[in-house]
């Protein structure tokens, strides 16, 4: 049965479960100004616990740093997938969550025969979902996945700020602090701002030149794998990584 698009969580909850994989879905990165959203999916092995799996909020850096290398070790397999800024102004940030979610989910290794989603929301997918709220408190493998979203964004993040330094991305992650609205006072956007959220479109309209990177580093975090296509999308694409 295919989950309908956007459901909410009443309606997703399932009356049964199901025997096979369980999946747990995460993101980070719906609320900053730049930079894309990232969503993680991640099958846990049972056999091989990883103690101290909470949400990624409540964890310190080098707390989640540590969990980040154990679920890559243990889990059964995972997934990273990113929607581009491009993607995000696009279809907008929700619709676009969905889609880093989506393509998490595709880019697992096996198969899951149940998807469990951390909030109220569900993306498009060909197996059976449920979401649930607080899923990251509650979920070990919820848990797993917010921790590799928040850790491979908050990377793409310090990459960012070798690129544009005056921003600030290193410290507030591309969300919109008090040092982050005045940096955009102060120089305008650059390419990896949302131009769709309004502190962002309100320095384009003041500033309509893009700033420009002060070294040629990539904009990438490090990878868990092997990055694969997504399917064509329009306009840029985001990327998928998996282990």
């Amino acid at each position: 049965m295919r989950s309908r698009k956007f459901l909410k969580a009443e309606q997703a909850t399932l009356a049964w479960d199901v025997p096979g994989l369980v999946a747990g879905v995460d993101e980070a990165g719906r609320g900053p100004l730049a930079g894309p959203v990232v969503a993680a999916a991640v099958i846990l092995d049972d056999a091989r616990r990883i103690p101290g799996l909470a949400d990624s909020k409540t964890l310190t850096p080098a707390r989640r740093e540590r969990l980040y290398d154990e679920i890559r070790a243990h889990a059964l397999c995972c997934s990273v997938a990113e929607a581009s800024v491009e993607e995000i102004d696009h279809l907008n940030i929700l619709q676009a969550t969905m889609l880093a979610m989506r393509r998490a989910v595709e880019g697992l290794r096996l198969k899951p025969a149940k998807v469990l989603v951390d909030g109220n929301r569900l993306p498009p997918l060909d197996v059976l979902a449920e979401a649930i709220v607080r899923g990251d408190a509650l979920v070990q493998a919820i848990s797993a996945a917010s921790i590799l979203a928040k850790v491979h964004r908050d990377r793409l993040c310090d990459a960012l700020h070798a690129q544009f330094p005056h921003y600030g991305f290193a410290q507030h992650k591309g969300y919109g602090t008090p040092e982050h609205l005045a940096a955009l006072q102060a120089h305008g956007a650059c390419a990896q701002h949302r131009r769709s959220f309004a502190p962002v479109a309100q320095a384009f309209a003041r500033r309509p030149v893009l700033v420009q990177p002060v070294a040629p580093v990539p904009v990438a975090a490090p990878v868990l794998d092997t990055l694969v296509p997504p399917a064509a999308p329009r306009r840029a694409r985001g990327r998928v990584s998996r282990v």
